[in-house]
């Protein structure tokens, strides 16, 4: 069996991260950060991206470099527009029965999501943000409901989706609608008016990332010419999402 070669060592570094999560939709690939980190050149660091880029799973943009490749647009429309539906049904069918307790864990997770938004960490901020939601739905007495929510969630987690990575400035926002619908539970509000604000509070998200991905959108006829060079020297805080810094506007 032939040795790894350095090329393929820099492939299955990168397309690790990729797959746990670690490097984000939107998460710049800094050739010369990755092969200091692989203790190699930038040569074989630019064919494993060049091998990433022919998957899919990474993109070219002039100004920017290589990134981890956006969710498809149809995929994630589609994808948050039924979680929209059906966990704001599954949260609202479980607000008369939230206990104390719950209420209390749901906005301890939430107190969490807040301290990061200093030193944010979009994958961090999407684990605690699937705990709150869980425990808002998680008592929905219809199992089949309960189970399309979970189906939705997994399918998040495929399209290798964390939202806030590209629009963190969502995730201050997201934070104090969380607040709000917990209120809204504790205190007895009807649950059509708790699902309908889960349901706005999840297509607030979808809307941000879709003008995002809309602005930022490249031509094919560019990323296909594109070479794979290496990006330039990187800002502040490189490796973080591509123009993230200018963002204004995830659940």
């Amino acid at each position: 069996m032939s040795a790894e070669s350095k090329a393929q060592r820099a492939y299955r570094f990168v397309r690790e991260r990729i797959d746990d999560g670690r490097y984000v939709p939107g998460y710049r690939l800094v050739l010369g950060q990755i092969a200091r980190e692989l203790d190699v050149s930038v040569v074989p660091v630019r064919e494993a991206i060049r091998l990433l880029e022919a998957e899919g799973l990474v993109t070219y943009e002039r100004n920017v470099g290589a990134q981890v490749a956006l969710v498809k647009e149809t995929e994630y429309l589609h994808t948050m527009q039924t979680l929209a539906l059906v966990e704001g049904y599954a949260t609202g069918m479980s607000a008369p029965s939230a206990s104390p307790d719950q209420l209390r864990r749901a906005r301890e997770v939430n107190e969490r999501m807040r301290r990061t938004l200093d030193d944010f960490d979009p994958h961090r901020f999407t684990e605690l943000n699937r705990e709150f939601h869980s425990i808002l739905f998680e008592t929905c007495p219809n199992p089949h409901v309960l189970d399309l929510v979970h189906r939705g969630w997994n399918r998040m987690k495929v399209l290798r989706d964390s939202s806030f990575s590209f629009v963190p400035g969502r995730a201050r926002e997201s934070v104090e609608e969380h607040e709000r619908i917990v209120e809204l539970i504790e205190q007895g509000a009807d649950p059509l008016d708790v699902e309908l604000a889960a349901r706005r509070h999840r297509t607030a998200t979808l809307d941000a990332v879709l003008a995002y991905q809309s602005e930022h959108k490249t031509p094919a006829t560019d990323a296909a010419s594109a070479p794979a060079t290496t990006p330039p020297a990187p800002e502040p805080g490189a490796g973080a999402p591509a123009s993230a810094s200018t963002l204004e506007a995830t659940a």
